[in-house]
């Protein structure tokens, strides 16, 4: 993680194309070849500040109270990850913006941002798939591993994909603004009004929850 701050440090104080491998390393206090071992390349080094992130917003669904339903759960997660204080400090909300504003601007960039999105979604189907899974009796024999991605049924995933949408779009549509982290134009409110804007969109509950065929 040092070297991904190292990173995102100098990427918003010399901006991208200004930044080497090699001055992510001395930043880091590295050498260049260790900096390789673990990144192909300079954008790729941020990846694990991306992830941070979009594992606080899943980690915030799966401990959500297990007797909120599904939008209240991803509500919850925003109010936690989202809320400058929360789950983020405001300060560090305006390094999100330009890393954010960097990667719109650069496809290499763009690419680290899309595949951190897209893992975060299949971790969010994995989470909805345990939410909705009958309780086991504690008697009961261990069941099979819903979270197995194979077994994670369609409409799970696409529930998963919605919702990672909702509030990525929320994210990326205020960095592109001067708008303060907190109040009606921050990413939480973003967030939560593009949730809103889903109305009744079934999230696999009420009788869409894991059937045994589902589990298998």
């Amino acid at each position: 993680m040092e070297i991904a701050r190292a990173a995102a440090a100098l990427f918003v104080r010399q901006g991208l194309r200004a930044t080497r491998a090699e001055d992510i390393a001395q930043a880091a206090g590295i050498a260049p070849r260790t900096f390789y071992r673990y990144f192909a390349s300079k954008e790729e080094a941020v990846a694990p500040l991306y992830a941070a992130g979009a594992q606080c917003w899943t980690q915030a669904v799966r401990e959500a109270p297990a007797a909120l339903t599904v939008p209240e759960a991803l509500r919850h997660a925003v109010h936690h990850t989202l809320t400058p204080g929360a789950g983020v400090s405001a300060s560090s909300w305006e390094w999100v913006r330009t890393l954010i504003r960097l990667a719109d601007a650069s496809p290499a960039l763009r690419k680290v941002w899309a595949e951190v999105c897209q893992a975060s979604e299949g971790a969010l189907a994995e989470i909805l798939a345990e939410r909705l899974s009958p309780p086991v009796e504690a008697s009961a024999a261990p069941r099979d591993n819903v979270a197995d991605p194979a077994r994670i049924p369609p409409h799970l995933r696409f529930a998963a994909a919605v919702a990672g949408a909702a509030v990525r779009v929320a994210v990326e549509s205020w960095a592109t603004t001067t708008s303060s982290p907190t109040g009606p134009d921050g990413p939480a409110a973003l967030a939560l009004h593009n949730l809103e804007a889903l109305g009744d969109f079934g999230w696999g509950e009420e009788g869409q929850a894991l059937s045994p065929n589902d589990r298998t």
